[in-house]
């Protein structure tokens, strides 16, 4: 049995192109992995606090969390990378918003990049502790940044990547969604392009 975790951070919902190919994904991976366990991370719906005093003091202070509102912290930074270390298989939807991706997933991840839990520094430099998963990156994009002369304003999907490949995740497929901007003819067309290669990759490289 498989543990799926999807994270992911449209305030779009069922109307958002990133959530559209990646409600397929998740049906191909259930598919191919009969009684699979899916836990939903909506950061869109249910926002996490960003970065403040009370966090970095709750998650770096040499005496630990101190009062009700940096335990809550600890908390709820706990059950994340809980999750997120309980998952065979993560799929992260997202949009591209201004090259990037949303503030709300980037507060997902500074809950999960916890030094000691899911990376840690040596003297051999940084080590990623969450390994031997498999991550599948649903990303939309307005425009074209897979290729072409706005490649290199792709923040969002080389972001993703290095900052799972520093918390030890390499096996990392991308489905780009591109070109949603230009009229809903190219959207369906992107949207099946993404549902085609979401087919094939899952079909091709199923999962135990």
């Amino acid at each position: 049995m498989s543990n799926i975790l999807y994270v992911t951070s449209s305030p779009r919902r069922g109307d958002s192109y990133s959530n559209r190919v990646a409600a397929r994904v998740l049906d191909e991976l259930k598919q191919a992995n009969p009684g699979a366990t899916v836990v939903v991370r909506d950061v869109a719906r249910d926002p996490l606090p960003h970065v403040d005093e009370d966090f970095v003091a709750a998650l770096r202070s040499p005496e630990g969390p101190r009062g009700a509102r940096q335990q809550a912290i600890i908390a709820k930074s706990d059950a994340l990378v809980g999750e997120l270390l309980a998952a065979d298989i993560i799929v992260i939807a997202a949009p591209m918003y201004n090259f990037g991706i949303p503030s709300t997933l980037k507060a997902w991840i500074d809950y999960v990049a916890r030094a000691g839990r899911t990376f840690r520094y040596s003297e051999k430099g940084p080590e990623g502790l969450v390994k031997g998963k498999k991550v599948i990156l649903i990303q939309s994009r307005g425009g074209i940044y897979s290729s072409g002369p706005a490649q290199a304003m792709d923040y969002q999907g080389t972001y993703l990547r290095s900052v799972l490949g520093f918390l030890g995740v390499t096996d990392i497929e991308s489905i780009d969604v591109e070109g949603v901007a230009y009229g809903l003819e190219a959207a369906e067309k992107a949207v099946a392009q993404g549902i085609a290669r979401a087919q094939t990759l899952i079909d091709v490289r199923p999962v135990a």
